[in-house]
């Protein structure tokens, strides 16, 4: 549970759509998919499903949580060590530049929030990972460990969604239903995170894969992934 209020109101602005990282800018895929004829609101979720239980998010899940437990603890080694196994996990270009800008982003703005913090995700050897720079702005600002792997998938399926929704297209109380259908799932994937190490991470997502690939040589694209 969120502790306070303050924690509270810190979670929603991370988590918010509006937080100026550039996560509208990709559909991970889908774009390829709806164009190859994924265009019903109940397969889109179904794809969503599968993604959250074997796909990238979720290995991004468990990376989220253990950087905010090391963050919690000034580990900035272990930090390191995630991130670049994240990069390392990353199946196509677009994907890995995907996560790469968006970390940028968000540790620019960190600059302006919490700046001690950005300088350490700077100090990385590789480029931050989203997903651990929003970990360790989680945890500087004492959200709660599972919440803040919650917000994150959450964050994923919303962003997901939206692409969803101006793709195929879908109205916008469809999108919201589909969204609603998913939070069984986002529960069940962040419990998930909280009993197992990077060590014990396996993927299915080879389809996933495969159009992300395949959406780097489309020709006429709304997304950057």
């Amino acid at each position: 549970m969120v502790p306070d209020i303050q924690a509270l109101l810190k979670l929603l602005q991370l988590a918010s759509p509006t937080l100026p990282v550039g996560a509208y800018s990709y559909s991970e895929g889908l774009e390829t998919l709806v164009h190859q004829g994924l265009t019903d609101s109940e397969a889109i979720v179904q794809w969503l499903e599968l993604e959250l239980a074997g796909g990238l998010i979720r290995a991004e899940g468990v990376v989220v949580r253990q950087v905010h437990i090391a963050a919690q603890t000034g580990d900035w080694l272990a930090i390191a060590y995630y991130n670049q196994w994240l990069s390392a996990w990353r199946d196509s270009e677009e994907t890995r530049q995907q996560s790469w800008a968006m970390g940028r982003a968000l540790v620019r703005l960190m600059h302006d929030l919490e700046s001690e913090v950005a300088s350490q995700l700077e100090a990385l050897e590789s480029p931050c990972n989203f997903a651990v720079g929003f970990a360790g702005l989680a945890a500087c600002w004492n959200i709660p460990t599972q919440t803040t792997v919650l917000a994150y998938l959450h964050g994923w399926a919303t962003n997901l969604i939206t692409a969803a929704v101006k793709l195929v297209p879908l109205g916008q109380t469809q999108g919201q239903q589909m969204l609603l259908h998913l939070y069984p799932t986002l529960e069940v994937v962040a419990e998930n995170c909280a009993t197992i190490g990077l060590e014990d991470v396996v993927l299915s997502n080879w389809g996933a894969a495969l159009a992300t690939m395949q959406h780097e040589a489309m020709y006429s694209r709304l997304f950057r992934s």
